[in-house]
């Protein structure tokens, strides 16, 4: 085996908090992540709620000598918010967006019309193929009664898929964004499972920071109490995550966050806090290690199975929990327009009276009548959106849950210890003649 020079990756990962006209200190904030950006020379930058494109265009004139390779990833209504600056070349780029986001009529948080999605840039790392991935996942507004924790796993289970099937052929993984779950939520611990990625925090040999990681504090002035409650302290959402392959070694040199403050400035960047990740990827040419080595995930090892099987299924039982409940939302659409049809058609029996009685008046007052008839139609247009809307959350929840289900049988047979292609015959019977006891099913 041949080792080559390490490459030194410096990463950086920030949620802008870049709401035009709502957030506060937008345009100076942008120009103050400008200059930062340019100043320390990042190699990949990776930022979350842009939602204006013309401050991407802004940072990407700012930093076109320092980042000279960008990319914007646009979805939903007012798009994902994910940018990619880049000093080293990008070579593709890939987009999905997550099957659920929230809902249309809480328009007060606002993520159903963000489009959160997972975006994906190809580089190429001295003679290495990295994978980067940027993400920003459905925000938790309540921990307590948390209405979103369903399309949460939901997207962590979608963004593990995407990152499995799309990281086939390369050397290097860098994940960074903002995932909106702490280290041990039950999405947090399914991505990182499922996929092998490693904790930049967790994982460095130094670190600078907000104690315990923490990126959204109590000190930074644009965090209300509420926001981190019962955390004192802060809570730990953004991530820069990694994982290397046969053909390369990666290893985190330090991390390191801001601290809600910044010199000569009266406000922080963001309300989220940056991280920089230092990272060495250390080269491996080697005769034996092939193209279909490059990644081992932990499912494929006996010794995490069992963890995995129980994370699946702690994951299939909360896409449950939201199914029941989309479904009982989907009903309760289903009776209110059902009341709507009923009082428009019983409208337009009484509207039709003077038709069959000729010479009787109308019972109601014109004005009156045509207000009741605009409520009715309403109501049943209303009614009418929201059960399309909550059939299409179902069917969703549902397509994840099938897919669990799949995943979970998968790793019981490989428990079992015979491949899951491999079919029940005579070769897979026991010295005494016996077959193997059979899979108990999994539902």
């Amino acid at each position: 085996m041949a080792n080559m020079d390490p490459i030194p990756v410096r990463v950086f990962s920030l949620n802008c908090w870049g709401i035009r006209y709502l957030s506060k200190y937008c345009s100076q904030r942008y120009h103050m992540i400008g200059d930062m950006l340019c100043k320390e020379k990042h190699d990949i930058v990776l930022l979350q709620e842009v939602w204006s494109e013309k401050d991407y265009l802004f940072l990407k004139k700012k930093l076109s000598c320092t980042h000279p390779y960008t990319h914007y990833f646009k979805s939903g209504v007012i798009g994902s918010g994910l940018a990619i600056f880049s000093k080293y070349r990008i070579h593709d780029t890939l987009l999905y967006r997550y099957s659920l986001n929230g809902y249309p009529y809480m328009a007060h948080h606002g993520d159903w019309f963000g489009g959160k999605a997972v975006g994906m840039a190809v580089l190429s790392l001295g003679n290495l193929t990295a994978n980067v991935y940027v993400t920003h996942l459905h925000a938790e507004y309540n921990r307590e009664k948390d209405s979103y924790l369903a399309h949460r796993v939901v997207q962590a289970w979608e963004l593990q898929q995407f990152i499995r099937h799309t990281s086939a052929g390369a050397d290097v993984v860098i994940l960074g964004g903002d995932l909106n779950m702490h280290p041990q939520d039950l999405g947090n611990r399914l991505l990182r499972s499922y996929t092998g990625l490693r904790d930049a925090y967790t994982e460095t040999a130094k670190f600078d920071g907000c104690e315990g990681g923490v990126t959204l504090i109590a000190d930074n002035p644009f965090i209300s109490k509420k926001e981190i409650f019962p955390f004192e302290k802060g809570i730990r959402i953004d991530y820069v995550l990694f994982k290397g392959s046969s053909r390369a070694e990666i290893r985190c040199d330090s991390l390191s966050t801001t601290k809600g403050s910044v010199a000569d400035s009266p406000f922080p960047y963001s309300d989220h806090e940056a991280l920089t990740a230092e990272l060495k990827l250390d080269s491996c040419v080697s005769a034996e290690a092939g193209k279909d080595e490059a990644f081992k995930t932990p499912d494929s090892s006996a010794g995490n199975l069992a963890e995995l099987v129980d994370i699946v299924t702690e994951a299939r039982t909360e896409v449950k929990v939201g199914l029941h409940c989309a479904e009982r939302m989907r009903y309760t659409a289903a009776r209110t327009g059902v009341m709507g049809l009923a009082l428009l058609f019983l409208e337009l029996v009484i509207a039709a009276v003077p038709w069959f009685a000729l010479g009787a008046e109308q019972p109601f007052p014109q004005t009156s009548f045509y207000l009741l008839a605009a409520l009715c139609f309403a109501i049943l247009l209303t009614t009418s959106l929201l059960y399309i809307f909550y059939t299409i959350e179902i069917k969703s929840l549902q397509g994840a849950e099938d897919q669990m289900r799949l995943a979970v049988g998968s790793l019981h047979e490989k428990l079992r210890g015979f491949p899951v292609t491999q079919p029940h015959s005579a070769s897979l019977r026991s010295p005494e003649g016996q077959d193997p006891p059979a899979l108990d099913p999994v539902e």
